[in-house]
């Protein structure tokens, strides 16, 4: 279960029988079992397991190389868990997923009221009698719309091209996804509101959605990072993403598993979009 919940990286299993076998037969068994969601860590925790095991075969060569009743060795049998084939593109393309669509949804939602501003036409909107709730919901339906779009061929783009496991119900990747995708909504919209220019929308969005994508666990693992980065993390809603599409996608996971994530990224989107509407001024 801790494996399944990803506090486990590795799991040692020795046998009630490993002494009587190593004594009376000469060898023994061990088995080890890796997450292999990550195709690196597991590789890397292998390869010190193995080293280990190795040395302890050593030390009882040498200290009982003359006994002929102590094993020469004990062989060692492993799984890896997730990711049997320990495929990188296995571990990365799911995570890739959710970032695109933040990173191309901000964008275009910080980008879009600041246009409206240089060319003119926001006074036009200002003076009439839509309320500012209706207008930023008005803008930002389309772009809700077009991020299922998008994760629409982008899991079929994995699938097809980079042959992707899908084990969870896609049906609450799209769930997930319309309730994700209203969080970068609300913090472009946010950056929108503060900008005079296109060119400083962008710099701003630019800004944080880099911290967000080098930090959000697609390249580093989260519980790689120093205590104040994950903690800071708390706050970042792209590494909620990247870590809802590899448990659904490579796990299976269902809803009772990502409930306390989809939480999470529910009160973000409530908060950052009753930010944008409250700092939106309806003014000529």
């Amino acid at each position: 279960h801790d494996m399944a919940d990803d506090r486990t990286d590795m799991i040692l299993e020795i046998p009630s029988n490993f002494e009587r076998d190593l004594i009376r037969e000469n060898t023994a068994s061990v088995s080890l079992n890796a997450n292999a969601i990550n195709a690196t860590k597991a590789g890397l925790g292998m390869g010190y397991a193995q080293n280990i095991i190795r040395d302890f075969n050593a030390s009882l060569s040498e200290e009982h190389g003359s006994s002929t009743a102590l094993p020469s060795s004990i062989n060692v049998t492993y799984s890896n868990w997730y990711n049997p084939r320990l495929d990188y593109k296995t571990f990365m393309v799911p995570g890739i997923l959710g970032e695109i669509v933040a990173l191309i949804i901000c964008f275009l939602t910080a980008l879009n009221i600041v246009r409206e501003r240089e060319i003119g036409t926001i006074e036009q909107l200002n003076v009439t009698p839509v309320q500012k709730w209706q207008f930023i919901l008005g803008k930002l339906l389309p772009l809700w719309l077009l991020s299922l779009v998008m994760m629409t061929l982008g899991l079929t783009v994995g699938k097809l091209v980079f042959d992707i496991p899908m084990l969870g119900s896609l049906g609450l990747v799209f769930g997930y996804t319309a309730i994700f995708t209203p969080c970068m909504l609300g913090l472009g919209f946010l950056i929108s509101n503060f900008s005079d220019s296109q060119q400083q929308a962008m710099f701003t969005a630019w800004f944080f959605l880099i911290v967000f994508i080098l930090m959000c666990g697609l390249f580093t693992p989260v519980s790689s990072m120093p205590d104040w980065a994950q903690v800071l993390n708390k706050i970042n809603p792209v590494a909620y993403f990247v870590e809802f599409m590899r448990l659904v996608l490579l796990k299976g996971a269902g809803f009772e598993d990502i409930k306390t994530n989809f939480l999470t990224v529910l009160g973000y989107a409530i908060t950052t979009n009753a930010l944008a509407v409250w700092t939106y001024k309806k003014r000529v």
